[in-house]
Order: structure tokens, then sequence, then C-alpha cells
């Protein structure tokens, strides 16, 4: 089968999802994508160039796999000569309903912030078939279009609702844990201090405030430990990670985003606590990559984090509340909390590509065949 899997924002996780299913699929896979830099603007204009080099290639599939970013109704109406009858599906990695504005955005303020989540509500009403990467954002986009519908002054096509619901089912991300493998590094030496991680994006939703206030206290009660700071940082970064840099001083052994992924597979080989204090995160990429790493995870008991943990482990892995986690640190880095359990491993394998492209292959395979027929 030929897919055309369209990009408009290729970096990042949405470039290593659509290069690694592309990779391991049995099916021929055309990748059409552009650049990934001015978000906003690629999902009001991306669909017309996109669509401009899909006319323009010979290529043509037996599926279209856009992501969110793109706007599929325009991308369809442009091409409607060669896609009239075309199975579609849209794969949402995130949403602009439920994304948390960034405090420094004048979009919200100036109302224009709704028209972004009317871009990925018109693209799942356009597609075939509607794939999210976690229960939780499955459950949460759609908990959330009612209200989102209702804001608007008459005609609300709440009936859309229930045929969007029919429509949409989770596709885990697929991620390429194995690759980590190759860069294992040998932790024998039990002179260095117990090793904290930061792998995330360096912005306001992964709630960096709470998670440098926890190594703060710690600090302040004397508590030896070392601190890797990885994760890419995108222009403005919030005045914390400076602060933290400052304050906590050679305790940062890492500081920055890691220049190459052998680098960043050995920091997450090399570490022993992942505290997570992320307020959004429709699946958490680099959450699964720590704990494939023999990381000891400290988790919040929200959005995706409960898929990745088998439930006999939740209560060694989810914390309550600040004070919780700052209790469940102090042990770990006065050493008494012990290895991770290896069935934590094992749960975040399941992810890796191997393990899941059958499962991709079929399904795609499926919404196609259901189209024709």
């Amino acid at each position: 089968m030929n897919i055309t899997l369209i990009e408009p924002f290729h970096t990042g996780s949405h470039a290593a999802w659509a290069e690694e299913f592309t990779r391991h699929s049995r099916h021929r896979i055309e990748l059409l994508t552009l650049a990934g830099r001015h978000w906003k603007w690629r999902m009001h204009g991306g669909a017309v160039t996109l669509a401009q080099r899909f006319l323009e290639s010979s290529f043509r599939p037996d599926l279209l796999l856009a992501s969110d970013m793109l706007d599929l109704g325009l991308f369809l109406a442009l091409t409607r000569a060669e896609t009239a009858e075309t199975a579609t599906a849209v794969y949402f990695h995130e949403n602009q309903l439920t994304y948390p504005w960034s405090p420094d955005d004048r979009d919200p303020g100036h109302q224009r912030d709704a028209h972004y989540a009317f871009i990925n509500y018109s693209s799942a009403l356009a597609a075939d078939a509607v794939l999210f990467n976690s229960h939780y954002h499955l459950e949460e986009f759609n908990a959330e279009l009612p209200g989102f519908l209702r804001s608007f002054p008459d005609q609300n096509n709440l009936a859309t609702l229930a045929e969007l619901a029919e429509r949409s089912c989770v596709l885990p991300l697929g991620l390429d844990l194995q690759r980590f493998d190759r860069h294992r590094v040998d932790l024998q030496d039990g002179s260095r201090p117990p090793l904290t991680l930061w792998n995330h994006r360096w912005e306001y939703d992964k709630n960096p405030e709470e998670f440098f206030q926890a190594l703060f206290c710690l600090q302040d009660e004397g508590y030896q430990f070392e601190v890797a700071v990885l994760g890419e940082s995108f222009g403005k970064q919030p005045p914390i990670f400076a602060e933290a840099k400052e304050r906590l001083g050679d305790k940062v052994v890492q500081f920055g985003y890691a220049d190459d992924f052998a680098t960043y597979a050995r920091w997450l080989w090399r570490a022993d606590l992942l505290p997570v204090t992320s307020t959004h995160d429709f699946f958490g990429a680099s959450v699964v990559q720590a704990i494939y790493c023999n990381t000891l995870p400290l988790l919040p008991q929200r959005l995706a984090y409960p898929e990745h943990v088998p439930t006999e482990l939740h209560e060694q892995v989810f914390y309550r509340d600040f004070e919780d986690l700052l209790e469940r640190m102090r042990r770990q880095l006065a050493g008494k909390a012990g290895e991770p359990d290896p069935r934590l491993r094992m749960a975040a394998l399941r992810y890796d590509w191997p393990q899941m492209i059958e499962t991709y292959d079929d399904l795609l395979e499926s919404i196609a065949a259901k189209r024709r027929n």
C-alpha cells in the first residue's frame, strides 16, 4: 500500500515519529513535510504549500496520513482532483483545543486563539479516521469539544460529536527504544552521587518551577545529588532555568540540549531518578525513554502517565503532591528506595517500533480498505 505522510511541522518528536514509521513499515511511505518552525503559520498556510507539492509529485497514495498541524480540509479541497477517493487519517500528537497557552502568547488576549482549535476540529471531520497517541488525549479532546462548539453563536454542529467519536481510536506513539541499547554505559561506579534527570522541553507546560524547587529544597537540606538538564529549548525559556544553573552550581553536570543521540542516550542510562512535574503531556515520549533506560520515574498521577505504568506498580511510581514527591526523592537520594522494578522497563518496551509496527500497518490498511469498499 502507498501512504503519503503529511507533516507541516517536521522537527523533534513529530519528525522522529514520521521517519521511524517510514523505516519500519511494510508499506511504501512518502513524506511530505515543511520545516518545524512558525507553528501558527504552518497551521494556516502549510496546507497550501504542501498541496502544491503533492500535485507536482507523481506519487499517488492509497492513504493520506496527516498530522494535527495540517488543515486537512483545505489540503483536500486544493487536491480534490487527485484525492477525492483517497482514504484519509489524521494523527493527533497534540491538539490546540486543550494545549495550554503560553503566558507570553498574545493571541488569547486578542481572541484569536479559537481558530487553531477549529482547524483541528475540521480536520478531524474531514478524515476517515482520527488517531490519538494516548487514551488520555482522546478522552480530553472529546470532553472539551462540546463546550468549544457551544461557544459559537449558533449552528453549533453538536451532532458531529458522535460521528467523530465513532471514527476515533488510540494508536500509541511508536518509539525507537532499542536504539538506546547501543549506548548503554557501565554504572558500577558507586562513588558518584545519584543523578537526577530533566529530559523534557524547556517550556512552561513541563512545570520546571516545581521540579527545580524540589532540588533547591533538597540542596538546602544537605542531600548529595547531581542533575543533568537535557531537552530542547525554543527561543525564550522560563527564567527558572538560569536561576537553577546558578543556585545548583557544580551539582549541574549537564545543562542544555545533547549534541547527538548517543550523548542523550548515555545520560539517560546514567540517570538514577526522573521526577516529573509536568502539567501537560499528551503522551510523554521523554518519560518512556527514561523508563526504558532504567531510570526510576516519580510521576504525578495525571495526564497520560498512568497508561505507561502497570497498575500493580502505581504505588511505587506515582506521588500525591509536592510534599510526597520530596519525601520520595529524599528516600531515593538516601539510597533507601532500591532499583527500578524491571516490569517498568518491560512496560515501556511495548512502544518499541518492532512491537508497534504491525498494529500501525494493519490499522492503516484497514482504513484504506474500508474507503475502497
